[in-house]
């Protein structure tokens, strides 16, 4: 075997893994982006979204997003990915799609911040008049987002047993160090006034670990790459977000409210016998 070959075999074996670095369920594709949500919000106008996502022709309402912290899963899932916070890419989607008017509301720390800048501007004397910071201002969410990893970064293997398999003795070497990981989320509605879930999806999404592999090759390659080796499973976490946020809004799109007979709450259709 020449001195070339493996070095070609690692040229193409990147190319297979930076490919497919970060593939969400079929549905959502982060391309060259950092992430699959990109681009910017204003209002109603979106810029550079990915094209990917799921638009609505006119908002259904107001929502706030659940910031995450506190859950079970937040503090592994950030000492696994260096992913900090996920919700403003949640909050960057769902703008950008025009399904739902975004509010504060969800987050702790932001609505502490406008709380104290408030109570500041209310109460201090030192702001204008006509400032019009009297209560009454705050606009209300109507619904709730609240999401949830199932699974974070579990081990398949499979792209590293196809990279084996094609490129021989080096790529054995090279696939044997890669690890080709599954994330999988939920998105979870509620009706804030009646407490009832409105909707529940599941976003799913594979990335490659790629660190370990030229780690398996060494020299300048494994050097180069390996800072790359963290990233592509919050790439993937967060493609997985965005595949869950596209399939609510199709749901959505052609939402029928769950009737029950006689009214909802008010015992509903399966007895309980005497």
């Amino acid at each position: 075997m020449s001195n070339k070959t493996p070095l070609r075999v690692a040229g193409l074996a990147t190319s297979l893994i930076l490919a497919g670095c970060a593939s969400g369920g079929g549905i959502i594709s982060t391309g060259t982006a950092p992430t699959a949500a990109t681009g910017a919000a204003g209002g109603a106008t979106s810029v550079n979204a990915n094209p990917s996502l799921e638009r609505c022709d006119k908002p259904l309402g107001t929502l706030a997003v659940d910031d995450g912290r506190g859950k079970e899963w937040y503090a592994s899932f950030g000492a696994a990915t260096k992913v900090t916070t996920i919700e403003p890419l949640i909050r960057l989607a769902v703008q950008q799609s025009n399904c739902f008017v975004i509010t504060s509301v969800g987050n702790n720390r932001t609505e502490s911040k406008l709380s104290s800048i408030t109570d500041k501007q209310r109460n201090s004397g030192e702001f204008r008049a006509g400032s019009r910071q009297q209560k009454g201002q705050r606009v209300a969410a109507d619904y709730y987002m609240e999401p949830a990893i199932i699974i974070d970064n579990d081990s398949t293997g499979q792209l590293a047993a196809g990279v084996g398999g094609l490129f021989g003795a080096v790529g054995a070497l090279v696939g044997g160090a890669m690890q080709s990981k599954a994330s999988v989320v939920t998105l979870t509605m509620f009706d804030i006034r009646s407490g009832v879930q409105l909707s529940i999806s599941e976003g799913n999404s594979t990335a490659t670990n790629i660190g370990a592999a030229f780690g398996a090759l060494g020299g300048g390659a494994a050097g180069g790459l390996g800072g790359f080796s963290r990233t592509p499973e919050g790439k993937a976490t967060v493609a997985a977000f965005m595949d869950a946020y596209n399939n609510m809004v199709v749901s959505l799109r052609n939402y029928k409210a769950q009737e029950v007979k006689g009214g909802l709450g008010r015992g509903g259709q399966l007895k309980v016998g005497s």
